[in-house]
């Protein structure tokens, strides 16, 4: 009986150990392939995103590149050294994170503006595509947390796509900008909240398709962007459930 019981109990810690490594395998799968989660740490996206906003963001919806698959070697099954398997083309008005390009270590996440071929430009604060400009409706002001009123404008993109942008200011650095003629293979990023946003008419330029991380698909999770999510007796008054399950795409 003695030894039956140990074997009973080793059995026990052995299958314990087997779906503690399953699960942790079928986490790594979900992660690498299937969805990332990511955080936002600054305003760049505001109102679309804000500082405590927690989102996933699908792998699979541009292909695979060596940016999108991180953790491997530089070859992972045939996904080569350079470019991307299984891809599909980005559509104009996506949130994607990518890679910053030359400085590849660093996640960016913007809003897809311009596509290869594209001349993008800003002139007084309107964005133009192709010198055509984009319709740009004015909407009720966006209050921020400290209760500050911000100009708040409605964008409509050429196929369709519509959302909100913030102008802080009507004269600044961004408001007005040289033609952009979009390379091939390359996009032109830029973040919605337009005059705090350093994007494809700053020092980020145009973004490779290489560079693509992934598609931010659904927000999962929203606090307060100065309070841990790891605080739960703070969730009562920082939580921000309006926000959850919020879709992006």
């Amino acid at each position: 009986m003695v030894e039956q019981t140990h074997s009973k109990e080793g059995g026990g810690f052995g299958e314990t150990v087997k779906v503690v490594v399953q699960a942790l395998l079928l986490a790594l799968v979900i992660r690498t392939f299937l969805f990332q989660p990511f955080s936002i740490p600054s305003g760049s996206m505001m109102p679309t995103l804000l500082v405590g906003d927690y989102l996933f963001v699908s792998k699979w919806s541009y292909g695979y590149s060596k940016y999108s698959l991180p953790s491997f070697p530089p070859y992972i099954g045939y996904v080569p050294v350079d470019g991307r398997v299984f891809a599909s083309d980005p559509e104009r008005g996506d949130v994607v994170v990518f890679r910053k390009p030359g400085e590849e270590e660093t996640d960016y996440i913007k809003r897809l503006i311009g596509l290869p071929g594209d001349r993008v430009q800003v002139r007084d604060d309107v964005l133009y595509i192709n010198n055509v400009a984009v319709p740009r409706e004015r909407v009720d002001d966006f209050v921020t947390d400290d209760g500050a009123r911000v100009p708040q404008f409605r964008e409509t993109l050429p196929n369709g796509v519509s959302y909100m942008t913030l102008d802080l200011s009507p004269n600044s650095s961004g408001d007005n900008t040289r033609e952009f003629v979009v390379p091939e293979g390359h996009y032109f990023m830029m973040g919605d909240n337009r005059d705090n946003s350093l994007d494809s008419r700053f020092d980020v330029g145009y973004v490779p398709f290489e560079n693509f991380v992934g598609k931010a698909q659904v927000i999962f999770f929203s606090i307060d962007g100065d309070t841990s999510p790891l605080a739960l007796w703070d969730w009562p008054s920082e939580l921000r459930p309006s926000r959850i399950f919020t879709w992006l795409s």
